[in-house]
């Protein structure tokens, strides 16, 4: 089918299309629920014997909710003739409406975290039985790559570096208000990095090629696509992202066992948001039952109790659960690199580029290529996980 005669065939989803594109700009939850005031709180919290609740301040709100949710709901989607395509912009809508619940009450206790629910859901009975099963394993020997000495302005050289291999051009800038070492803000192309903290030559690899050979690979080849749903986000698309970047750094050869433990820890940690834990109950869980480094445990109780209870981090360990066996049967991961999508979309996005409403990637992940892989332990956990 020629471009005009798609236009002419689909001008309904493109119109539609372009409506929601104008209106999910605003709505990077992350931009919002990163706390303006992390190591302010970090040492109250440390000075009181972590005995303290932070009181964490964030970014204000930019938009009106209401008169958002209003012009998502008054698309017209009963003009898709395709039954598939008209399900998939119903599935969208729905979530960017629920993310924007998720904005509009941060740092709103119970309320944001019922709402994060909705978003991102909470580790199961078998997420859990998996996150505890890596847990049993011993921690990998350390070598000289595990030690944190890297700049965060050296890091940036080597991000630089890295990208070299990728024909797109992004942003790069240091914040300190920042819950992750590195994160990509998709909406701008930018890859943030945390400008207090110092990073292993293990972790420069793992981050290079978990947030630029996939987030950022994604975030282009969205960019790419007729329909703008690629790069603004498939519904529930953060499992699978995760697990493809996640993925990237097992077939680079620089995932860890440390690593995938910290994933399971962050299932734990949301896991004790269903119990009702406060922040210091979390960070007592893992800091003092699972003896993790302080440091490690306070990242890790701040990433789920942020904003008053972020769920999305236990998707990490169920994405890279679900990827690794879809690779492992030969699924098609070009379809998964399309652009900020979702595995249980694959068969629509294989009908989207058939009818000519998307492309196929035109960037692709170069660790999924070379598979510098070699750890027959971690190929172990991975099999034995349970879907």
């Amino acid at each position: 089918m020629s471009q005009i005669s798609v236009t002419e065939a689909y001008q309904d989803v493109l119109d539609i299309d372009a409506n929601l594109n104008r209106l999910v700009k605003k709505i990077e939850v992350l931009n919002y629920v990163n706390p303006l005031n992390i190591e302010g709180e970090k040492k109250q919290f440390y000075s009181s014997k972590f005995n303290y609740e932070p009181n964490f301040r964030y970014p204000k709100l930019r938009f009106d909710a209401y008169k958002l949710h209003r012009l998502f709901f008054s698309q017209r989607l009963e003009r898709i003739r395709d039954n598939d395509i008209r399900q998939l912009y119903q599935d969208i809508i729905y979530e960017y409406s629920g993310l924007i619940e998720c904005i509009e009450t941060i740092n709103q206790g119970r309320k944001f975290y019922f709402n994060s629910l909705k978003s991102f859901g909470t580790p199961t009975e078998k997420q859990i039985d998996n996150a505890k099963f890596i847990l049993r394993f011993d921690d990998d020997v350390l070598g000289d790559d595990m030690i944190p000495k890297y700049s965060a302005s050296e890091a940036v050289d080597y991000f630089k570096e890295f990208s070299r291999r990728y024909d797109f051009d992004y942003h790069i800038k240091l914040s300190s208000n920042l819950s992750a070492a590195a994160m990509v803000v998709n909406n701008t192309q930018t890859l943030v990095l945390r400008k207090n903290h110092k990073f292993s030559l293990n972790q420069l690899k793992v981050l290079s090629n978990h947030e630029i050979g996939v987030h950022m690979v994604t975030t282009f080849n969205g960019l790419e696509q007729p329909l703008k749903i690629f790069a603004n986000g498939f519904p529930n698309n953060v499992e699978t992202q995760e697990g493809l970047a996640v993925y990237s750094e097992y077939m680079s050869g620089c995932l860890t066992l440390k690593r995938l433990k910290e994933l399971a820890y962050r299932v734990i940690a949301v896991d004790s948001l269903n119990k009702g834990y406060t922040f210091a109950d979390t960070f007592d869980l893992l800091y003092s039952q699972y003896k993790l480094d302080r440091d490690v445990a306070f990242t890790i109780t701040l990433r789920v109790h942020r904003g008053g209870g972020f769920t999305k981090d236990h998707q990490y360990l169920s994405g890279i659960e679900r990827v690794y066996k879809y690779a492992k049967a030969g699924g098609n991961l070009n379809v998964l690199l399309t652009g900020k999508v979702t595995l249980d979309y694959a068969d629509t996005i294989m009908k989207l580029q058939d009818l000519g409403l998307a492309l196929p990637s035109k960037y692709f992940t170069d660790a999924y290529t070379s598979n510098d892989n070699s750890n027959k332990n971690l190929d172990f956990i991975l099999s034995s996980l349970k879907s």
